[in-house]
């Protein structure tokens, strides 16, 4: 069942065994990365630290660092569910017929009873600062020694179009400068520096809520890659099928969520850029420092019981890659209805999902893994994706054996290597260029004539299904 805050998921962690509290004093400043590196890696729990030095907080982390604990995150049985769940009810098409009008009626009836719902008092404002300790008041992590400082590090950052005055929520790191500063490092291609380039524009303070905490379903909501104007907390109530319950922030004109655990309000000026980073990166290596925009705290509230949420990123596996994982799976409907030869798709976990892609298609025509190969390239946060291998539909792309052999084994590199170049991940160290270089597409597909296949393409090796299920049958007779 959905959650209603991180409280309620904290205890449903526990009482899954999968959160393990630590009562031992603990230092925000590398050691809690120390502790829950060692424990993501070894595939542990959840980690409540219930006494951080330096702050009357807790702090939570780990939270969603399993295939499980995303799960119950949100409220699913499996990934699967919510896919089906998109599948069904956003239509790529305009309906045909009376038929079809009547159900993309019903479709969208069921998604407006997940709009967000506007409350006058909220538990995210049970305590009020507005000068004083702010940020001094939260744990807010170093995470590895050449970091550029302490980062907040699972913030949902809420930003308005200044034409359309949509909400947006996005998830970009922020560097602690002071007590009541921060940088404000959303990429190039990211929402958040679209509005913040109107803003720009009209020589106008652009007004920021950052959110912490709060239901589950809200903080992947932050991370997932939504299209322009589409309401991340709609989805996030559409994935708890409720509407998320927000309230007015007190210094700034922008609605929050009502069930957070803390909320940072403040601006962001346009003629004001800073020195941010290095940061520890899901890359394994630093990403370098640069000049952002410069976050200024005009308050920060929070619930009489709030808990710190952090994530930390770095060598893969960590818990970042299972958040991405969920986000493979539950965006395959909407790729499909875009390509829909696409059969499945695997990000694979060491190319931190921005540097490889390995898909399987229906193939039914020459060059079709070619036209894949452009069409991701296209799309939204896939045009920064250097690397993308096709693969025929009968591919386990989850066997790593098999999908090395067929990749050595059914490419040829003059013919079936695409080169090209163009948007990068800004995080992509190896590029000649910030945001910009080489990029390289592989059909390993079997090839016909058409594509240059001089001779047939071999029969791959496969035992009759009638010897098989005889093995089958007979195989405790053969003393196994």
């Amino acid at each position: 069942m959905p959650y209603k805050n991180l409280t309620k998921f904290i205890e449903t962690l526990e009482a899954s065994g999968e959160l393990r509290r630590i009562k031992a004093e603990a230092d925000p400043d590398l050691e809690i990365t120390e502790i829950a590196d060692r424990v993501s890696k070894a595939g542990g729990p959840a980690l409540l630290f219930e006494n951080v030095k330096g702050t009357e907080y807790p702090l939570l982390i780990n939270a969603f660092g399993s295939y499980k604990r995303m799960r119950l995150a949100l409220s699913c049985g499996s990934f699967e569910e919510i896919a089906a769940r998109i599948e069904a009810n956003i239509k790529m098409r305009p309906p045909e017929g009376m038929l079809g009008k009547i159900k993309m009626l019903f479709t969208l009836k069921e998604l407006a009873g997940f709009m967000p719902k506007k409350v006058s008092a909220a538990p995210c404002q049970e305590k009020v600062y507005t000068d004083g300790p702010l940020l001094d008041r939260l744990p807010i992590l170093k995470c590895w020694p050449a970091d550029g400082g302490p980062f907040i590090t699972l913030p949902a950052v809420i930003t308005k179009d200044p034409d359309s005055g949509l909400q947006n929520i996005g998830m970009y790191r922020m560097q602690k400068y002071d007590n009541a500063s921060t940088g404000m490092h959303w990429q190039y291609n990211k929402d958040g520096t679209r509005h913040f380039d109107k803003y720009k524009a009209l020589n106008r303070r652009m007004e920021v809520a950052v959110a912490l905490g709060g239901p589950p379903s809200v903080i992947y909501a932050a991370s997932a890659p939504l299209p322009p104007d589409i309401d991340e907390l709609l989805f996030a109530g559409f994935i708890d099928s409720k509407p998320v319950e927000i309230v007015k922030a007190k210094t700034v004109d922008l609605f929050v969520p009502a069930e957070a655990d803390f909320i940072i309000e403040g601006y962001v000026d346009p003629a004001e850029e800073k020195l941010e980073g290095p940061f520890g990166d899901h890359t394994g290596f630093y990403s370098a420092a640069d000049k952002y925009p410069v976050f200024h705290v005009t308050a920060l509230t929070a619930r009489n019981d709030a808990v710190y949420p952090a994530t930390i990123v770095g060598k893969p596996p960590m818990e970042d890659c299972y958040m991405a994982k969920a986000t493979e799976r539950l965006f395959l409907p909407l790729l499909k209805m875009v390509i829909p030869e696409i059969t499945d798709m695997e990000l694979p976990i060491e190319g931190v999902f921005h540097n490889c892609a390995l898909v399987s298609i229906d193939k039914k025509y020459p060059g079709q893994a070619k036209k894949v190969i452009n069409a991701m390239w296209g799309l939204g946060q896939m045009a920064s994706t250097k690397f993308i291998a096709v693969f025929d539909k009968d591919i386990d792309l989850r066997d790593s054996g098999t999908v090395l052999w067929k990749l050595l084994n059914n490419t040829d590199p003059k013919r079936d290597l695409l080169m090209s170049e163009g948007p990068l991940d800004a995080l992509d160290h190896s590029a000649p260029h910030a945001n910009f270089g080489g990029k390289m597409g592989i059909d390993a597909t079997r090839k016909t004539r058409e594509e240059g296949m001089g001779r047939d393409w071999p029969e791959e090796i496969v035992m009759s299904q009638e010897i098989r299920e005889k093995v089958t049958r007979r195989w405790d007779e053969y003393g196994f």
